[in-house]
Protein backbone atom coordinates (compact mmCIF):
# COMPACT_ATOMS: atom_id res chain seq x y z
CA UNK A 1 0.00 0.00 0.00
CA UNK A 2 2.88 2.37 0.65
CA UNK A 3 3.94 1.97 -3.00
CA UNK A 4 0.37 2.74 -4.15
CA UNK A 5 0.35 5.86 -1.95
CA UNK A 6 3.65 6.90 -3.51
CA UNK A 7 2.19 6.47 -7.01
CA UNK A 8 -0.92 8.43 -6.00
CA UNK A 9 1.22 11.38 -4.93
CA UNK A 10 4.03 11.35 -7.48
CA UNK A 11 2.43 9.68 -10.48
CA UNK A 12 3.69 6.50 -12.12
CA UNK A 13 6.84 7.94 -13.67
CA UNK A 14 7.91 10.65 -11.23
CA UNK A 15 10.57 9.90 -8.62
CA UNK A 16 10.29 10.48 -4.91
CA UNK A 17 12.56 13.36 -3.88
CA UNK A 18 15.59 12.65 -1.66
CA UNK A 19 14.53 12.12 1.92
CA UNK A 20 11.22 10.55 0.87
CA UNK A 21 9.27 13.77 0.17
CA UNK A 22 7.04 13.28 -2.83
CA UNK A 23 7.24 15.67 -5.74
CA UNK A 24 3.81 16.90 -6.88
CA UNK A 25 2.43 15.29 -10.01
CA UNK A 26 2.35 17.37 -13.17
CA UNK A 27 -0.88 19.33 -13.42
CA UNK A 28 -2.10 18.19 -10.01
CA UNK A 29 -5.70 18.13 -11.26
CA UNK A 30 -6.61 14.45 -11.06
CA UNK A 31 -7.79 12.93 -7.80
CA UNK A 32 -4.68 11.28 -6.29
CA UNK A 33 -5.51 7.58 -6.42
CA UNK A 34 -2.65 5.16 -6.99
CA UNK A 35 -2.70 1.50 -7.98
CA UNK A 36 0.03 -1.13 -8.20
CA UNK A 37 -0.44 -4.55 -9.79
CA UNK A 38 1.81 -7.36 -8.58
CA UNK A 39 2.40 -10.65 -10.32
CA UNK A 40 1.89 -14.03 -8.64
CA UNK A 41 5.55 -13.99 -7.56
CA UNK A 42 5.24 -10.50 -6.01
CA UNK A 43 6.98 -8.66 -8.85
CA UNK A 44 5.61 -5.21 -9.63
CA UNK A 45 4.03 -5.50 -13.08
CA UNK A 46 2.30 -2.15 -13.48
CA UNK A 47 1.26 1.08 -11.80
CA UNK A 48 -1.50 3.55 -12.49
CA UNK A 49 -2.65 6.92 -11.22
CA UNK A 50 -5.93 8.60 -12.07
CA UNK A 51 -5.61 10.43 -15.40
CA UNK A 52 -9.18 11.37 -16.29
CA UNK A 53 -8.51 15.10 -16.31
CA UNK A 54 -5.08 14.72 -17.87
CA UNK A 55 -6.31 12.57 -20.76
CA UNK A 56 -10.00 13.46 -20.99
CA UNK A 57 -10.74 9.73 -20.74
CA UNK A 58 -13.57 8.83 -18.35
CA UNK A 59 -12.14 5.30 -17.97
CA UNK A 60 -8.64 6.47 -16.97
CA UNK A 61 -8.93 5.34 -13.35
CA UNK A 62 -5.75 4.16 -11.63
CA UNK A 63 -6.94 0.54 -11.53
CA UNK A 64 -7.87 0.39 -15.22
CA UNK A 65 -4.57 1.95 -16.28
CA UNK A 66 -2.62 -0.56 -14.17
CA UNK A 67 -4.65 -3.45 -15.64
CA UNK A 68 -4.01 -2.25 -19.20
CA UNK A 69 -0.29 -1.84 -18.58
CA UNK A 70 0.03 -5.29 -16.97
CA UNK A 71 -1.92 -6.96 -19.79
CA UNK A 72 0.38 -5.34 -22.36
CA UNK A 73 3.45 -6.37 -20.43
CA UNK A 74 2.30 -9.98 -20.02
CA UNK A 75 0.74 -10.22 -23.49
CA UNK A 76 -2.57 -11.50 -22.16
CA UNK A 77 -5.75 -10.18 -20.61
CA UNK A 78 -6.05 -12.85 -17.92
CA UNK A 79 -4.18 -11.68 -14.85
CA UNK A 80 -4.58 -14.90 -12.87
CA UNK A 81 -2.72 -14.93 -9.58
CA UNK A 82 -2.10 -11.17 -9.62
CA UNK A 83 -2.79 -8.75 -6.77
CA UNK A 84 -3.99 -5.18 -7.20
CA UNK A 85 -3.24 -2.70 -4.43
CA UNK A 86 -5.11 0.61 -4.67
CA UNK A 87 -5.46 3.56 -2.31
CA UNK A 88 -9.26 3.89 -2.71
CA UNK A 89 -12.04 1.31 -2.84
CA UNK A 90 -12.72 0.51 -6.51
CA UNK A 91 -15.83 1.88 -8.22
CA UNK A 92 -18.22 -0.37 -10.17
CA UNK A 93 -16.32 0.09 -13.45
CA UNK A 94 -12.99 -0.83 -11.87
CA UNK A 95 -14.47 -3.68 -9.85
CA UNK A 96 -15.99 -5.10 -13.04
CA UNK A 97 -12.66 -4.82 -14.84
CA UNK A 98 -10.88 -6.57 -11.96
CA UNK A 99 -13.37 -9.45 -12.11
CA UNK A 100 -13.08 -9.73 -15.90
CA UNK A 101 -9.27 -9.70 -15.71
CA UNK A 102 -9.39 -12.55 -13.18
CA UNK A 103 -7.27 -10.65 -10.64
CA UNK A 104 -6.83 -12.95 -7.62
CA UNK A 105 -6.62 -10.39 -4.81
CA UNK A 106 -7.66 -6.76 -4.33
CA UNK A 107 -6.25 -4.70 -1.46
CA UNK A 108 -7.50 -1.15 -0.93
CA UNK A 109 -6.96 1.68 1.50
CA UNK A 110 -9.81 4.15 2.01
CA UNK A 111 -13.45 3.12 1.83
CA UNK A 112 -15.63 5.06 -0.65
CA UNK A 113 -19.22 5.21 0.63
CA UNK A 114 -20.49 7.16 -2.41
CA UNK A 115 -19.24 4.92 -5.22
CA UNK A 116 -17.42 1.97 -3.65
CA UNK A 117 -18.05 -1.45 -5.18
CA UNK A 118 -16.02 -3.63 -2.82
CA UNK A 119 -18.34 -3.53 0.17
CA UNK A 120 -19.40 0.08 0.74
CA UNK A 121 -22.22 0.88 -1.66
CA UNK A 122 -22.06 -2.32 -3.72
CA UNK A 123 -20.02 -5.49 -3.49
CA UNK A 124 -19.28 -6.38 -7.10
CA UNK A 125 -16.02 -8.11 -6.23
CA UNK A 126 -17.74 -10.72 -4.04
CA UNK A 127 -21.00 -11.06 -5.96
CA UNK A 128 -21.73 -14.79 -6.14
CA UNK A 129 -23.53 -14.38 -9.47
CA UNK A 130 -20.25 -13.56 -11.20
CA UNK A 131 -17.85 -16.16 -12.56
CA UNK A 132 -14.82 -14.88 -10.63
CA UNK A 133 -14.49 -13.44 -7.15
CA UNK A 134 -11.14 -12.06 -5.97
CA UNK A 135 -10.14 -12.03 -2.32
CA UNK A 136 -10.71 -8.54 -0.93
CA UNK A 137 -8.89 -6.75 1.87
CA UNK A 138 -10.14 -3.26 2.65
CA UNK A 139 -8.96 -0.55 5.01
CA UNK A 140 -5.23 -1.22 4.63
CA UNK A 141 -3.43 2.01 5.62
CA UNK A 142 -6.89 3.55 5.54
CA UNK A 143 -5.91 6.59 7.60
CA UNK A 144 -3.06 7.53 5.25
CA UNK A 145 -5.14 6.89 2.13
CA UNK A 146 -8.10 8.92 3.39
CA UNK A 147 -5.85 11.78 4.55
CA UNK A 148 -4.37 12.07 1.05
CA UNK A 149 -7.85 12.42 -0.46
CA UNK A 150 -9.06 14.86 2.20
CA UNK A 151 -6.02 17.07 1.60
CA UNK A 152 -6.66 17.04 -2.15
CA UNK A 153 -10.31 18.08 -1.81
CA UNK A 154 -9.50 20.89 0.63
Amino acid sequence: MRRALEVAVTGPDLPVAPGGAAEPAAGGVDVPVGAVLYGPDGTELAVGRNERELTGDPTAHAEVLALRQAARRLGRWRLDGCTLVVTLEPCTMCAGALVLARVATVVFGAWEPKTGAAGSLWDVLRDRRLNHRPEVYGGVLETESAALLRAFFR
